[in-house]
């Protein structure tokens, strides 16, 4: 273990938190496309209601644990293989055996180096689930109400005090707005995450440099 080359294994941990990433989230993304790719044949009113709501989340937030962690990774592989390849060899690199010889470095990567290994494992073991036969449920009688006469009749026999269409409307707008909140939550979440992996990557080369 004294001989673990720590630029190397930063190497490994960041490739595994990508695909592992990936492999957690893949019922996810899986889900949300479905749901897209349904929602213009299925459901059109649905989609035309949605769509003036549609500043409201950003759906990009979805995809940014993957594009982080690749970006991430592959700025770690370019330093250590093609930029800096002095940092991963037996001889020169930085070994837990000599990070224990700089001991005063362990003051700051010990600690950044645990918190990122903390949240990087608490973030694969929660996950947001996206529950599709619940949500095609609801969409179906959202769907009904928007394109169905039934609701004319509502409204006319309850001189509007019961309108479907405007219930269904304000249904849609709390919805989004609550998924907005927590794709906002989930976005800093993985600012946070990219920050303590930026963090501790920076101080285990800053301390290779000193130290060499």
């Amino acid at each position: 273990m004294g001989s673990l080359n720590l630029i190397h294994f930063l190497d490994f941990w960041f490739a595994l938190m990508f695909f592992a990433g990936l492999w957690r989230r893949f019922g996810q993304y899986q889900n949300a496309a479905r749901l897209a790719l349904s929602m213009p044949g299925r459901w059109p009113n649905l989609l035309k209601l949605v769509s003036q709501y549609r500043t409201v989340f950003w759906t990009w937030s979805m995809l940014m644990p993957a594009l982080l962690a690749l970006f991430l990774w592959l700025a770690q592989m370019m330093m250590s293989r093609l930029v800096l390849p002095a940092a991963g060899s037996p001889q020169d690199g930085l070994s837990i055996a000599r990070l224990f010889e700089e001991w005063p470095a362990l003051f700051v990567v010990g600690p950044l180096g645990l918190a990122m290994f903390l949240f990087d494992l608490y973030s694969l073991y929660v996950v947001g689930r996206i529950d599709r036969p619940m949500l095609e449920k609801h969409f179906d009688q959202a769907e009904y109400w928007l394109q169905s006469r039934t609701a004319d009749v509502i409204r006319i026999a309850t001189f509007g005090r019961f309108d479907p269409r405007k219930i269904v409307a304000s249904e849609v707008e709390t919805a989004l707005i609550a998924v907005g909140d927590s794709l906002n939550f989930t976005l800093w979440w993985v600012i946070i995450q990219t920050g303590l992996r930026f963090a501790f990557a920076l101080s285990l080369w800053l301390t290779w440099a000193i130290t060499h």
